[in-house]
């Protein structure tokens, strides 16, 4: 049965609305995690080593997509709830043109900046190549990955979250398949490990595209728009913390990546790139369950209704918590034999990252609430706040710390400076909710 935006939520239907949101980022994380696998498994830890190194840039060239996803989709959310949906369609379509030619743009920089920025970072040599060769074919499916990312959002707004689960999967099992047989059965190497995935980011990409292209039963469809310049800046302010967060999650990677060749040569890239696999399905439902809340949250406040409104935020904040306990439990009880998966082929890479692993998940403690604070605030249309909540988590924090607890700690404190980092978010983000509770009346 469909829900609908305007409803009143319970537990089970807040938990069944964002379900698919959740198992759509969860399983965009595990289709990236294969990729790692077959690398590891087929081409070598220097391969490895190598997709993990470059990975943070490319990263950043599809970060777009979140902040149009999330600013837009707080927009369109509110204009739905304030009844106009003749502008809320005019916005959308703006914005799905838009991440075209942003897509376009940022693909034609990363195949002139790939090597460049690969020997900023210090790769030389064969993982450097290996850096220019996964990149390079990387990069040219930008634009579909903006757009996968961006529509995953739109998915919930247009209250169908269950299609986009279905384009997630489909995307996700065209990776591993292509995965299987560009890296095992034809030994491609990086180049079948990226040629894999960017197919499979024009899948994710372009289904949707095509979906609301033409007639349906939502509330969005793509058509005609003017240049509406104020609603493109308004996407970008309110979607600016969810750019700083991605854009500083990588530029962060890059500083850990740098830290880890100096105090654990490439061992270290490699056990912290199996960490981020791991983290980025753990993460991926903090991220995924903000996602689907967002829009309900920002229907409401359109909609004025501030009894709805302190409902989801007493309900998330629960949620959230349990989450986090339940995932702390799992990670520390999984880390060896998830060590085992990506690397047991070398017994001091496995150790290393075993122990690592252990110190670091730490931080799936603190992190839930410091993601969901920032979406909140963003669903709110108070783009500054989540900007704040963002940045001191993603940045302020984790460069002070990655950068002054290996010189106390070696190793082990680079891992520990993430969970310090997210303590000291989450403490942030509880005094934002408080400060701002009368405002919004939530």
């Amino acid at each position: 049965m469909k829900i609908e935006l305007s409803e009143s939520f319970d537990t089970k239907k807040l938990l069944r609305f964002t379900l698919p949101s959740i198992v759509m980022m969860i399983f965009t994380s595990i289709y990236g995690v294969v990729d790692g696998l077959f690398v590891s498994h087929f081409a070598g830890k220097s391969a490895f080593a190598a997709l993990n190194f470059i990975m943070p840039f490319l990263c950043i060239l599809g970060t777009p997509g979140f902040m149009i996803g999330a600013g837009g989709s707080a927009i369109i959310a509110r204009q739905l709830g304030e009844g106009d949906r003749k502008r809320a369609n005019r916005t959308f379509s703006l914005l799905v043109y838009a991440s075209l030619v942003i897509g376009a743009l940022l693909a034609a920089v990363g195949l002139l900046t790939v090597r460049p920025i690969a020997e900023l970072l210090g790769a030389t040599g064969d993982m450097l190549d290996g850096c220019v060769r996964y990149g390079r074919i990387i990069v040219i499916a930008v634009p579909f990955f903006i757009l996968q990312m961006e529509f995953q959002t739109f998915f919930s707004l247009a209250e169908r979250p269950t299609h986009g689960l279905l384009v997630t999967v489909g995307s996700g099992v065209t990776n591993m398949v292509l995965d299987a047989l560009f890296i095992g059965v034809l030994s491609w190497g990086l180049e079948g490990a990226a040629l894999a995935t960017a197919i499979s980011q024009a899948v994710g990409g372009i289904v949707p595209l095509i979906y609301f292209g033409r007639e349906n039963t939502t509330p969005l469809k793509i058509g005609r728009c003017g240049l509406d310049i104020k609603a493109l800046l308004n996407t970008a302010t309110n979607g600016s913390s969810e750019l700083l967060s991605n854009i500083s999650m990588s530029l962060v990677g890059m500083l850990y990546n740098v830290q880890l060749m100096r105090y654990a040569g490439e061992d270290g890239v490699s056990a912290y790139g199996v960490m981020m696999y791991i983290t980025m399905i753990f993460i991926a439902l903090f991220i995924g369950f903000s996602m689907g809340t967002a829009p309900i949250v920002g229907y409401h406040f359109g909609a004025g209704n501030t009894d709805e409104l302190k409902n989801l935020r007493r309900r998330c904040i629960r949620l959230i918590i349990i989450f986090s306990l339940a995932m702390l439990a799992f990670a520390e009880a999984m880390a060896y034999p998830l060590s085992l998966l990506f690397v047991g082929y070398d017994e001091a890479l496995m150790s290393l990252t075993a122990r690592g692993f252990m110190i670091y998940s730490v931080n799936f403690l603190f992190a839930g609430l410091g993601i969901f604070g920032s979406s909140f605030f963003t669903a709110l249309s108070n783009g500054l706040i989540s900007a704040v909540i963002s940045f001191f988590r993603t940045v302020v924090s984790q460069v002070a710390l990655v950068l002054l607890l290996p010189l106390l700690l070696g190793v082990d404190g680079i891992w520990l400076s993430i969970t310090l980092s997210e303590l000291l978010s989450m403490s942030l983000t509880v005094f934002f909710l408080f400060k701002y509770k009368k405002r919004y009346n939530y």
